[in-house]
């Protein structure tokens, strides 16, 4: 048996041990002890979006070429310092990981989480979604551009309603769309509008987005325009995400002139470039909290409807 490397570590008076630094996550040779760095580094821009949001972890133990497994209950040789929150579900509650510092997003980055997945919500209020969002994902044929092209009419039709949206590269082939929102609303209610805007966005242009679910179903050349992801107890790559594809690409805030002059690809972002484009332009996403937004007018129109 071969014995595994640990290093011993203290981040913010937190004891932590580090095993297996140099095995390799993404095949251009980035390491377990770049993940670390990684999030190490990110982590004034990551925590503010992130903390008291209910994490799942998304763990590839052998690097992003090896098999994955999601992790929702916080496992018991967790540090006694992990901090929890226990949501009950259908069947039985889960212990969710929340994350308030660097060492919380340490540890995880050890346990091989390249992805730092959350919910739309946050501890106490978890019920009540404090973001709204709109998941552009383009079929097998459909070219970026072509996200960006939906994202536009996307943000026309807030620009209609009167709201405000912040994009973000997916770090994969997409982008989302975060519509900061009262925490106030149900996730079913919340889900309800998302599914009532898709449907305009998808109706101004039919020949480029479509919110039919099933793939098979789906028309390859469309921009799946996903509103179920604002169902309660899903969860997605968050922004500063790193994602486990070629490139250690992140998932990345972006300005939506950069959207309309169709200037950026998502392959633009990575480990490697983001903290020179935070150095450049800041958190893009810095304020979005404090644009809380009233979803009142949509659902009375689909109440309507």
């Amino acid at each position: 048996m071969v014995a595994t490397a640990v290093t011993e570590v203290t981040l913010e008076g937190k004891q932590l041990k580090l095993s297996n630094l140099s095995k390799l996550i993404w095949p251009e040779g980035l390491t377990k002890a770049h993940l670390i760095k990684y999030y190490t580094d990110i982590a004034p821009f990551l925590l503010p979006h992130i903390k008291g949001r209910p994490l799942v972890m998304k763990r590839y133990p052998h690097g992003v070429s090896g098999e994955y497994f999601y992790h929702k209950e916080c496992p018991d040789y967790a540090p006694e310092w992990m901090q929890t929150v226990s949501i009950r579900h259908s069947k039985k509650r889960v212990n969710y990981i929340v994350c308030h510092d660097t060492a919380t997003l340490v540890w995880l980055a050890n346990q091989g989480c390249i992805e730092m997945h959350a919910w739309l919500s946050r501890h106490p209020r978890v019920e009540y979604p404090d973001l709204a969002v709109i998941d552009l994902d383009p079929g097998r044929q459909a070219a970026f551009q072509d996200v960006l092209a939906v994202a536009e009419v996307v943000r026309q039709v807030l620009d209609y309603l009167g709201l405000l949206g912040f994009p973000k590269t997916s770090g994969a082939a997409g982008i989302h769309i975060f519509i900061p929102i009262r925490p106030v609303y149900t996730f079913r209610e919340v889900t309800g509008a998302m599914e009532w805007l898709a449907g305009l966005v998808t109706r101004a242009v039919p020949d480029k987005a479509t919110v039919t679910r099933a793939l098979a179903a789906r028309e390859p050349h469309k921009v799946y325009v996903d509103y179920l992801q604002n169902t309660r107890g899903k969860s997605m790559a968050w922004t500063y995400s790193l994602r486990p594809l070629p490139g250690a690409p992140v998932s990345t805030p972006v300005l939506w002139e950069e959207i309309e002059a169709g200037c950026i690809m998502p392959s633009d972002f990575t480990l490697n470039t983001v903290f020179c484009r935070l150095k450049e332009l800041g958190d893009l996403h810095h304020d979005m909290f404090k644009q809380a937004q009233d979803l009142s007018q949509i659902l009375s129109l689909t109440a309507n409807s």
